[in-house]
């Protein structure tokens, strides 16, 4: 493979060999880690369009081969920016991802991710994205719960309803764009004059300013609030996944937009069941007599006790399956995996010992047990 001034595996920080599921869920995090609306520290705008034109390639199978047959030049002398960077693709998986895809493609990618003329952005502003943090169940986990949280955002002034203007006065048309809501910025190169059309920074693009400011919300048009909102947790979600409530955020200056909720999801430890994708696991221990003999044990479930057969003769190691005591998926639910294990006496009494030995006796089994430890109470 020849070099190239780009490698779309290490931007994903994915291997080579890595499925197409693999770099979905790779791109997925880091395209939720550097969303421009989410991380406002330098360069993230720029990774976020490097990452996207990496899955873009990666996420196509003949895209792919290229590329790992000839590098980066097999992929930019073989295919335009429009080739590379399908909408429909981009769109669906954008929305999966709780994106407002055609919001995202105008501002950062400029309709046609870089290769264009940038649009700007007119009218009242999107609000501000929040992020929050919620901790679940393995229980809630296993079929889906509603979770009510608290977050302060930042809600229409209840005194100018969001026109930034204080009450008996009234918006003007702004002088500084004429109350077209954007301004032009010039420059040459050579011959070239470049022209870049901008949102007025006067009016914050919506063309018109107020005649005096609200004494509330100092012009802005929002205030804090601390509000309440119920977040349905989905069954089957992973530790680490994020929900996106859309129109959630903060509502939008001057009549804008509301941004979205992204909600981190972090499932707490159980005390005593494990997961295992859909399926859960326990670990039952049983005693010799019960695992020669059989027995009817009670083992905790997600949806409280179940009792459990012990057929004679079981060895430490075997796995009885409860159907459907796991957790609920889209395409039906998992089991409840109980290892049983035997678990043999540290101490016994000299009875218990005789016992033992006598069993030995019967089964020919030959043991030879340490004197100098004290076997019995």
């Amino acid at each position: 493979m020849s070099t190239g001034k780009k490698d779309y595996y290490e931007i994903l920080g994915v291997d080579r060999n890595a499925s197409q599921e693999e770099i979905k869920k790779a791109f997925q995090r880091l395209a939720l880690k550097y969303h421009p609306d989410r991380n406002k520290e330098p360069g993230a705008e720029e990774k976020f369009k490097e990452i996207s034109e990496a899955y873009a390639v990666l996420s196509d199978p003949e895209k792919r081969r290229q590329y790992d047959a000839y590098g980066f030049e097999g992929i930019q002398g073989r295919y335009r920016p429009e080739d590379i960077f399908n909408r429909t693709v981009f769109r669906d998986i954008f929305s999966e991802f709780g994106f407002d895809f055609d919001d995202l493609f105008e501002r950062i990618f400029g309709g046609g991710f870089g290769f264009g003329f940038q649009k700007a952005q007119v009218g009242p502003k999107r609000g501000r994205h929040l992020e929050a943090q919620i901790e679940v169940t393995l229980e809630q986990v296993a079929d889906g719960a509603d979770v009510e949280i608290s977050l302060p955002r930042m809600r229409r002034c209840s005194s100018c309803g969001g026109s930034g203007a204080e009450a008996g006065s009234r918006l003007l048309r702004c002088p500084r764009c004429n109350g077209t809501g954007r301004v032009e910025e010039r420059s040459y190169s050579g011959f070239a004059q470049l022209i870049r059309v901008m949102p007025c920074d006067r009016c914050d693009g919506r063309g018109e300013i107020p005649e005096r400011v609200c004494r509330r919300c100092g012009g802005s048009g929002l205030e804090e609030s601390r509000t309440r909102l119920q977040v349905k947790v989905p069954p089957g979600i992973e530790d680490g996944d994020t929900l996106v409530l859309r129109g959630q955020g903060d509502d939008g200056p001057h009549g804008g937009p509301p941004g979205d909720l992204f909600v981190t999801v972090r499932v707490k430890p159980h005390p005593h069941l494990a997961r295992r994708g859909l399926d859960v696991l326990y670990d039952a221990e049983v005693s010799f007599p019960q695992a020669a003999l059989g027995a009817e044990i009670r083992v905790p479930t997600l949806r409280g006790e179940a009792k459990v057969r012990i057929p004679p003769g079981t060895q430490s190691g075997t796995v009885i399956r409860l159907r459907g005591e796991g957790i609920r998926g889209n395409y039906g639910r998992g089991d409840q995996l109980v290892n049983i294990r035997v678990k043999v006496p540290e101490r016994l009494t000299k009875r218990q010992r005789e016992l033992i030995e006598e069993l030995a006796r019967e089964l020919g089994d030959d043991v030879a047990p340490n004197r100098r430890r004290p076997w019995h109470r």
